[in-house]
């Protein structure tokens, strides 16, 4: 017995093997991009989803990532507070009187923005424009913001997004053309590959990139985690939902947990050794 577990204690030795997964390191930076209404098989593996396919190869698979809700805006809500708050529809003239995580991030110091291509103007609360949609924007829904002017200006447009100048939290809101809701795959997919490199060169930088929902069954969405804080190749595969991705983003930067982000764990074993980070 004893011989046995010596030969156990040196193959761990030699293998480099941990007892428990890479935890949660500590993030510098973390930007969420979402894109719309596709389940996992109409683009991972898919011939129209190139860049998609190629991120995936150099970062870590989410593959057992599920949206929480029909239709869209409850997902978004989910993703930032923890709750859909009994939200069932794409309304936009609702108001949640809750928490999100721009509070958590304010008051622990941290930035955050929201960047939506096609938004008129930072902090402008019509429903659409154009290709762009309110209700793909979560922050705006949220009483304490929207009775602010100050943190309106935090909800901006796209083309104001600069890699050197991150917030600790961005969420990137595609439109709905190329968030894949009103065009192809490919569309999507393009607009991915001429977005994305910049970020993935940023120091300490963790880019999760998800869609909201699936209409098919079970709900199971592409998700992607990338950046230089991840191992290339791996994957997460345990059923989540954007409740764990929040509890990954609130555990990375040290922040107190929103609704039911406190009853799932976060992603882990994905991140490279040496960037874990006691918090």
């Amino acid at each position: 017995m004893k011989r046995a577990a010596l030969v156990v204690a040196l193959l761990v030795l030699c293998t480099g093997a941990d007892a428990e997964p890479t935890p949660v390191p500590s993030f510098g930076h973390v930007v969420v991009v979402v894109f719309e209404n596709k389940a996992r098989s109409a683009v991972l593996g898919n011939r129209a989803a190139p860049a998609f396919n190629a991120f995936a190869r150099r970062g870590a698979v989410l593959s057992g990532y599920r949206g929480v809700a029909h239709p869209s805006l409850p997902n978004y809500l989910a993703l930032v507070s923890g709750s859909t708050h009994g939200v069932k529809t794409d309304c936009t003239s609702c108001v949640v009187d809750a928490r999100s995580l721009a509070d958590a991030l304010e008051a622990n110091g941290l930035t955050w923005k929201a960047y939506a291509e096609g938004l008129p103007r930072p902090g402008w609360n019509g429903p659409s424009a154009g290709r762009y949609a309110k209700k793909h924007v979560p922050f705006l829904y949220f009483h304490d913001i929207l009775g602010s002017t100050r943190r309106r200006r935090n909800v901006v447009p796209l083309s104001q997004l600069s890699p050197k100048r991150l917030p600790a939290f961005a969420l990137v809101v595609p439109n709905m053309c190329h968030d894949m809701h009103d065009c192809p795959v490919s569309v999507g997919d393009s607009w991915l590959r001429r977005f994305l490199p910049p970020l993935l060169r940023v120091p300490r930088t963790v880019v999760f990139v998800t869609f909201d929902e699936a209409y098919d069954r079970g709900n199971g969405v592409p998700a992607l985690a990338l950046g230089p804080l991840v191992r290339p190749g791996s994957h997460f595969r345990p059923a989540m939902t954007h409740y764990g991705l929040l509890r990954t983003i609130e555990d990375g930067l040290d922040l107190p947990r929103l609704g039911r982000s406190a009853r799932v764990g976060p992603v882990n074993g994905i991140w490279k050794q040496g960037t874990a980070a006691a918090h």
